[in-house]
């Protein structure tokens, strides 16, 4: 983890409502160095999910830079960012955000149909990912079949079938009880290992930022500090 994979530099992000200015990131600097897992914490308004969206490439910075490997991302048009995220990052989801009338099988098959692959080959991928994340046997359950710990993990299939290099997580066990978070935190470390992607995680769960090698906490807009694991 010798190279930083992710650079912010004075990252700023500007909204406009009417004449009132909101600025929830300003003059952000910022590294994580590539295969790192990352937690980012702070009170609400602090920044983490506005973060969370530019590193997904869901919405773009007012000024400042910010690169993910060898991609500049603030200078992308809206079309190069659609297909830049669907090679490169896998997006974990408070709310699941599973599409209730698929299966299990076809919601994780859903970033695959982006892609130039046979039926076959996407039929491979799926079947893998649901098997990584042990659930193999619900691929024909929908999701108001499924415990609401077995949706996250369905949703990790989703996010990790295209092998992407970034994973980026929302809140992913603010839903779920203790056990079933823990399952799911347990899930992403073994990612973490086998898989060797960065991993950037919004969280205001203790436990779940424990987990990471590296805490950034944020605090109105700006890195107020951050904590290395060893």
């Amino acid at each position: 983890m010798n190279d930083a994979f992710i650079a912010c530099r004075a990252l700023t992000k500007v909204y406009r409502r009417g004449n009132t200015e909101i600025v929830p990131l300003r003059d952000l600097e910022l590294d994580v160095p590539r295969g790192a897992s990352v937690s980012l914490m702070g009170p609400s308004g602090s920044g983490k999910t506005t973060l969370l969206n530019l590193l997904a490439g869901i919405d773009s910075p007012t000024t400042g830079s910010l690169r993910i490997g060898e991609h500049d991302i603030a200078a992308m048009s809206r079309d190069a960012l659609a297909s830049w995220r669907a090679k490169h990052v896998g997006i974990i989801f408070q709310s699941y955000n599973l599409v209730p009338v698929l299966t299990a099988f076809e919601n994780v098959e859903l970033p695959l149909l982006l892609q130039r692959l046979s039926r076959r080959e996407r039929a491979q991928r799926v079947h893998a990912a649901l098997e990584t994340v042990g659930l193999a046997d619900r691929a024909g359950h929908f999701p108001r079949q499924l415990s609401g710990g077995q949706e996250q993990r369905v949703a990790i299939a989703r996010a990790i079938v295209a092998d992407p290099p970034l994973l980026l997580a929302d809140e992913p066990t603010g839903d779920l009880d203790r056990a079933s978070a823990d399952m799911v935190l347990d899930l992403l470390d073994r990612l973490h290992r086998e898989r060797g992607a960065t991993i950037v995680m919004v969280t205001h769960d203790p436990a779940a930022a424990e987990r990471a090698q590296i805490q950034f906490h944020l605090d109105k807009g700006a890195l107020a500090h951050t904590v290395t694991r060893a």
